[in-house]
């Protein structure tokens, strides 16, 4: 049986997209017998203030979302390690002091001023391609994999977030080839630039959960590439419901030591530490 550890931070709750509370959330980890899950609300889009209606979290929320996570890590400090992080996307210039670490996330490209979500729907995406690029899928890609590589410098993030997130609605190569030399040489400039940061990046099971995506955030090609470059790794489930923590971990364990990773990071209070698979 492969080992894995039990342990997720990116998780969301119904301050931002998720649809449970955070106690519920808790108390889902606890039982599956989670020994620390840490919370990564998105942080509010300072650059797209009407988003706070759909996904992120507004100020005053992020306020009670602070205080309501510290709570809860109080209240079940005897069953499970609790920490409070932040899921920032790389246009937000909200400041994240104090959380206990930062997810750094692309969830948009930008061009001329203007910024067109990648992850809302196939509809959204196409007007990008169209209206953004010219009706250019790898101009879009390009754009997204150049904001990708700066993440970590803009966000100061403790770890990269679904570093090719810009596939979700690509199943089936319904937009673009992930293997065309030119989606897969902005992919590489972008992994290399923060393979240099020393961040890890999280194998990402939550877009297989929700039905989008029959791989991982990155796709197996992409972690390849990585395991070649020496990047490290490791594995989130991108909960936004009680019954997603977790999401196949094991397979995506499994999966991780077949390619050549002997280990994944395990982030706590006392920083990174290393996990034998």
């Amino acid at each position: 049986m492969i080992r894995f550890p039990k342990v997720n931070l990116h998780t969301h709750t119904t301050y931002c997209d998720g649809k449970e509370s955070v106690e519920s959330m808790i108390q889902a980890a606890i039982a599956k017998d989670f020994v620390r899950l840490g919370f990564s609300g998105h942080v509010f889009n300072d650059f797209r203030p009407e988003d706070q209606d759909i996904w992120c979290m507004s100020p005053e929320r992020t306020q009670k979302y602070i205080a309501e996570v510290h709570a809860m890590a109080e209240k079940y400090k005897d069953k499970i390690d609790i920490l409070c992080g932040i899921e920032q996307d790389f246009c937000s210039n909200v400041p994240t002091d104090g959380f206990d670490y930062v997810i750094g996330s692309v969830h948009y490209t930008e061009k001329d001023g203007m910024y067109y979500c990648v992850d809302e729907s196939p509809a959204v995406l196409e007007a990008a391609i169209r209206e953004g690029f010219g009706g250019d899928p790898y101009a879009l890609t390009k754009r997204f994999f150049e904001m990708e590589a700066e993440v970590v410098q803009k966000t100061n993030a403790t770890f990269i977030g679904h570093f090719d997130l810009v596939t979700k609605f690509n199943e089936g190569n319904r937009y673009f080839d992930p293997m065309d030399n030119r989606y897969r040489n902005a992919a590489l400039e972008a992994m290399d630039a923060l393979i240099e940061t020393g961040r890890p990046f999280e194998i990402n099971t939550g877009g297989m959960y929700r039905g989008f995506r029959t791989e991982a955030y990155p796709s197996v090609q992409l972690l390849k590439d990585l395991k070649a470059r020496g990047g490290e790794i490791l594995l989130s489930s991108d909960s936004h419901d009680g019954k997603s923590i977790g999401f196949q971990f094991a397979e995506a364990a499994q999966m991780a030591k077949e390619i050549g990773f002997r280990t994944v990071k395990v982030f706590g209070k006392d920083g990174w530490s290393d996990f034998e698979l």
